[in-house]
């Protein structure tokens, strides 16, 4: 039985916050995947606040003591929001820094581990919202320049009433389980994420 561990290195979006059921997205994905046919381990090492560039600095050392050689690992990566935050005038992180940021961190976690990125989410806020939307135009570039799967939730969680609706009745910011779930649903469908469990449909498919 195979032993599958992952980590989800992130922000507060990773983290869940708002979500009363404690689960955010990343647990949602993970409950989604459930099979008798192997063991799932899921880390959620989102921190409320955290830039690419606190993350760059963390996620090798938090991987490390997760993920030892013997177990069958992956990385998920999902940030941006912070960057884009401007606090007097200043953006927390420049977007040429947050790109160059997130390709050290892709390259160096593609060469150990199966890796995915997943972009930042749309807020209420129009003008963080303009920024996310670059920021996720830049970072879809990349990864395709990396050979990185890449899933852009900007547009589609813009369009979902329920996740917007949320936001706006939270924190600006924000869902609680609704939105999350919409935000998951979008995880789960995506064919870079299934295919890490092809081989327990193809298990199954032999025994059958």
């Amino acid at each position: 039985m195979r032993d599958i561990r992952i980590c989800f290195f992130g922000d507060s979006f990773v983290a869940g916050t708002g979500d009363p059921t404690y689960l955010g997205w990343a647990g949602r994905v993970c409950t989604a995947m459930t099979s008798p046919h192997y063991n799932l381990s899921y880390y959620n090492l989102g921190i409320r606040g955290n830039t690419s560039e606190q993350i760059e600095v963390r996620w090798l050392a938090e991987a490390s003591t997760r993920l030892p050689e013997y177990t069958d690992n992956r990385v998920v990566f999902s940030f941006g929001t912070n960057d884009n935050r401007v606090e007097d005038g200043i953006r927390f992180v420049e977007e040429a820094d947050s790109v160059q940021c997130a390709r050290r961190i892709l390259t160096q976690a593609k060469e150990m581990f199966p890796t995915l990125l997943i972009g930042p989410p749309p807020v209420e806020d129009d003008k963080m919202n303009y920024r996310a939307e670059k920021t996720s135009a830049a970072y879809a570039q990349l990864c395709q320049e990396l050979e990185v799967p890449y899933l852009e939730v900007y547009k589609p969680l813009r369009e979902n009433a329920i996740w917007m609706q949320e936001v706006a009745a939270i924190d600006g910011a924000h869902p609680a389980a609704a939105g999350y779930l919409a935000f998951s649903q979008l995880v789960t469908d995506w064919a870079a994420w299934q295919s890490w469990f092809e081989q327990d449909k193809e298990d199954k498919a032999s025994i059958a």
